[in-house]
């Protein structure tokens, strides 16, 4: 058994773990946390958590606390923040999960230049947390910084044609749609329901912070600098992201090469679903579960291969894959807790 701590409890992300590890065998809730709501009780914010966790917010300046009294903690902070929790714990053997983006770089000026923040923590023992990619590294790592949720959507799509260098990557272009809880639980004007309910728009062109990201992974698989495109769409629904990729296939390059690189890659892995050649990935499928389902489609016409990605982002992207690499670094089996058949409709 575990002791696990949440640091941010209270974001969509924070209740999404609580959910989730309330069904996990292996692990105790022994701390939650939150600045805004310290005091109160988590069902009180959280109105479907009555009767399954009526546990207390507490603040993290007892982080010393936490930290002696964990073997794991989850942190759900905004950016800027997760580092100065690492920051407090390196020196106890706690280990960290944060589902936030301070530790998923491993060049921090990246970092530092898309996110405008100074990184406190360079020298962090870190791995990056997508589960299929990095399991091998999770296992033993001190800080595994989550995968982001379009990123876990476009690079699983992308990571078979990277590696086995069926593509031209400076052609890369992802064009993911996202449902609102994505952006977070605070309140905004975009986010308002009159704004957004029976409209569909793109938000951070060209500059939206999961592009280097990406960029990063495709450049790791494929072993060539990696320049992209990412396009993000806001879609009125709650959950789920449905990711759109584009790349050149290189000269010689089949349908069945690409097929079989899907199969290689992840023939053997239980949250990728191959749908296949020709397949249509859609969010309702993997809703409240932790599978990616992946469909692919070759243009002959314009040489161009087209892969579709489905997750949910608050699962998959967020709390399910944190609690993956939470199996993974603990010697579980990977679908402990996480073995969820998807809601529908």
């Amino acid at each position: 058994m575990k002791k696990v701590s949440i640091i941010g409890a209270t974001g969509y992300a924070g209740a999404e773990l609580l959910r989730i590890l309330h069904n996990h065998p292996e692990a105790e809730v022994v701390h939650i946390t939150s600045e805004s709501h310290a005091g109160e009780a988590i069902s009180d914010i959280y109105p479907h958590l009555k009767g399954i966790y009526d546990q207390k917010l507490m603040s993290m300046k007892d982080i010393e606390v936490i930290g002696q009294d964990s073997d794991f903690v989850f942190i759900g902070l905004p950016h800027g923040h997760a580092m100065k929790v690492g920051k407090a714990l390196e020196n106890m053997p706690v280990r960290i999960i944060d589902l936030g983006a301070d530790y998923r770089f491993t060049d921090t000026d990246v970092y530092e230049a898309w996110y405008k923040v100074p990184h406190i923590h360079k020298d962090a023992p870190r791995v990056y947390g997508l589960a299929e990619l990095y399991r091998e590294q999770i296992r033993d790592a001190k800080i595994i910084g989550n995968a982001g949720c379009y990123t876990t959507a476009s690079i699983l799509a992308l990571a078979p044609l990277a590696k086995h260098h069926l593509i031209e990557v400076d052609t890369i272009v992802v064009d993911a749609k996202s449902g609102v809880s994505g952006a977070g639980r605070s309140a905004k004007q975009a986010n308002h329901f009159p704004e957004l309910y029976d409209s569909f728009k793109a938000y951070g062109v060209a500059t939206h912070r999961h592009t280097p990201e990406i960029e990063q992974a495709i450049a790791d698989l494929s072993g060539e600098e990696t320049v992209l495109n990412f396009t993000p769409h806001l879609v009125p629904m709650s959950r789920g992201i449905l990711s759109t990729c584009y790349a050149k296939l290189k000269e010689g390059v089949t349908a069945d090469m690409v097929t079989a690189a899907y199969e290689m890659m992840y023939g053997k892995e239980y949250f990728v679903r191959l749908i296949g050649l020709g397949g249509y990935p859609a969010t309702k499928n993997v809703r409240g579960s932790n599978f990616c389902d992946l469909g692919w489609h070759i243009d002959q016409r314009t040489g161009r291969v087209i892969v579709l990605s489905a997750i949910d982002n608050l699962v998959k992207g967020a709390a399910g894959q944190a609690v993956q690499n939470f199996n993974i670094a603990s010697g579980f089996d990977e679908k402990l807790g996480l073995d969820m058949v998807p809601v529908y409709p």
